[in-house]
Formats: C-alpha cells, sequence, structure tokens
C-alpha cells in the first residue's frame, strides 16, 4: 500500500474513533443518568491532630480540613474510601447494557486510535508525532488507554462519559485546527529521542487528563444525594493517576534537556516550551507535596491539581498557538 493511502486511510480511522468515542460517551452517560443515586456519608475521624513525624499518619497531620478527617484510613492505613448509603432505586438493567455497550465502543474507539496512529507512522516511515496534529491524536490515544486500564483494575465507568467526549474533542480539534498533510519533519527531529523524550510527555499526558476528568467531578459532586460516586473515591483515582503520571513527566523533561543539548548544543534555554513545562512539573510536584507534607486531601488538594492541569493544557496548546520558539516547528 503506497504511502498516501495509508496517509489517507489513517484519517479515515481517526474520524472513526471520533464517532466510535461519541457513542460510548452517551452509553456511559446513560448509564450514569440512570443508575443508582448515592448519598455520600464521610465520618470523620475523632482525635487529636498531631504534626507528621510525631507519630501520627499523614491523614491527621496538622492542616487537614473536615475532607480529609472524613477520608480517613483503614485497618492497614490506606486511603479510606467513603462509605455510601443507596438512597435511589436500584437502575433499570437498561441503563447498565448502555455503560457495557459504551465500554465496547470504546475498546473499539481505541483500537481505531491505535490503527490511525500505526497507519500514519507507516505512512511518513517515522514516529507519528512529528507535529501538533500528530501529537493532540496520540495524547488522546493515551488518555482513553488510561481509563481503560484503570476500569481494568477497578470500576470506573464513572469516568466515561468525560473521557470520552474529551479525547472526541481533542480529536476534532487535532483535524479542524492542526491538520498536517502526511509528510517528512525537520531534521532536527529525525532522532530516536523524539521516541524518548516525545513518548513519556504523551503517556504522561493521558493520565493526568484522566486524573483531571475525576477532580472535576469530585468538585460537581455535592454531599448529598448524587449519581456520581462518593469524593474519596474520586480523590483516590485521581491521585493513583498522577503518582503513576508525574515521574514519567520528570522523565520527559530531563530527555527534552537532554536532546536539547544534542539538537541545540544547550540544555535549556527559555525556550516557551521549556518553561512551561517545567511549570507544569512543578505544579503537579507541589500538589504531591501538599498531599505528603501537609497532608492535604478534598477539595484543597483537587484544586491544586487542576490548576496543574490548566498549565499543562497551556503547554500542550497555548505556547504552540500563542508563543513562538525553537518548538514552533512542531505546531501545525
Amino acid at each position: 500500500m503506497s504511502a498516501e493511502s495509508l496517509a489517507e486511510l489513517s484519517d479515515l480511522f481517526v474520524v472513526a474513533a471520533v464517532l466510535l468515542y461519541l457513542v460510548a460517551m452517551i452509553g456511559f452517560a446513560v448509564e450514569l443518568a440512570f443508575g443508582k443515586a448515592r448519598r455520600d456519608i464521610r465520618k470523620a475521624r475523632t482525635g487529636a491532630r498531631v504534626p507528621v513525624g510525631a507519630g501520627a499518619p499523614a491523614d491527621l497531620a496538622v492542616g487537614d480540613d473536615s475532607e480529609t478527617l472524613a477520608n480517613g484510613l483503614d485497618a492497614e492505613g490506606r486511603d479510606g474510601v467513603a462509605e455510601d448509603s443507596a438512597e435511589g432505586p436500584e437502575p433499570p438493567a437498561w441503563a447498565r447494557t448502555a455503560g457495557t455497550i459504551g465500554l465496547g465502543l470504546a475498546w473499539l474507539g481505541w483500537a481505531a486510535n491505535l490503527a490511525a496512529i500505526i497507519t500514519r507512522g507507516l505512512a511518513v516511515d517515522r514516529w507519528p508525532w512529528g507535529n501538533m496534529y500528530e501529537f493532540v491524536v496520540a495524547i488522546c490515544f493515551a488518555a482513553v488507554t488510561a481509563f481503560l486500564i484503570a476500569h481494568v483494575r477497578q470500576n470506573v465507568r464513572f469516568l466515561g462519559a468525560f473521557v470520552m467526549v474529551s479525547a472526541a474533542l481533542g480529536l476534532g480539534l487535532a483535524v479542524i485546527k492542526f491538520y498536517t498533510a502526511a509528510g517528512p519533519v525537520v531534521p532536527a527531529l529525525n532522532s530516536y529521542w523524539i521516541a524518548i523524550h516525545v513518548t513519556a510527555a504523551i503517556l504522561a499526558s493521558g493520565m493526568f487528563v484522566l486524573a483531571g476528568a475525576s477532580g472535576a467531578l469530585y468538585l460537581l459532586r455535592g454531599d448529598g444525594l448524587s449519581r456520581l460516586p462518593a469524593k474519596a473515591d474520586l480523590e483516590k483515582v485521581a491521585h493513583k493517576a498522577i503518582v503513576v503520571a508525574f515521574p514519567l513527566w520528570t522523565f520527559a523533561v530531563i530527555a527534552g534537556a537532554l536532546w536539547a543539548d544534542q539538537a541545540w548544543g544547550r540544555y535549556w534555554g527559555w525556550d516557551p516550551k521549556e518553561v512551561w513545562s517545567f511549570i507544569t512539573w512543578i505544579a503537579y510536584a507541589a500538589y504531591l507535596h501538599a498531599r505528603v507534607t501537609a497532608g492535604w486531601r478534598g477539595k484543597r488538594a483537587t484544586i491544586v491539581q487542576l490548576v496543574a492541569l490548566g498549565c499543562l493544557m497551556f503547554n500542550l496548546f497555548g505556547v504552540n498557538i500563542f508563543m513562538s520558539g525553537l518548538h514552533s516547528y512542531a505546531d501545525i
């Protein structure tokens, strides 16, 4: 098959992925809308607060708010899960079926997304993330992958509608705003570092998006009757995703510096992309630091991680659209 045919096939796979993600989103949304409503009951732990390092677990350290104490610890010292009491009637069987269909379509969309990346790579005979279009397509794939892997480990179908619509919108933006015809890239990108640096950034970004979706739901979820999961469950999903993504982002920043030294003769040059990558790293480091040292949980920690997500989104999109620098060759 010729390179032109492979490129056209890749474009068709992207369109198919968008449609499958949108229909999957509807299935997840139906299940969420007609699922069982629950009240978020968080039992606060009692006892004096003592500073971290004085023998108390971090969850009871000075600086905790009522949400921190409410989440508590289980018998083995792990993050506790809020206790829910089912308040609403049992959901209809068809609602559960809609969610199951949505999950199946999400896997099909994931396969189409993967096929789009593979055929694009075969068409251009290089790693298929040498421009903004290819990069966004890969990030959408990484976000859906993170969701599906998380679902294998625990039931996170409540995030399905939000991850699917994010992926569909991301792919739509890539096609409408960033589309670039298949072709070669500038010599600076013809390096093995693109497989190391950019891949790590893509994987980390996908997991940060998953954490952001869970954090947004946390802020939307009230304490009363709701079909959303308990706040503690939402916070746990976000925290686990960030714990995995942060080392990957750290590696991506370091690998980018090594690539910059090879390509431009310096590790750091205050290029806008470099600066905002580091700002994003600081923001997520602040989130993790606040949890470990100050014992931040609940709303305060969620706001910090959503601010970090905003930094990431500006780094991925805003820098390429509104700023010029050494990375500008990859924006369109």
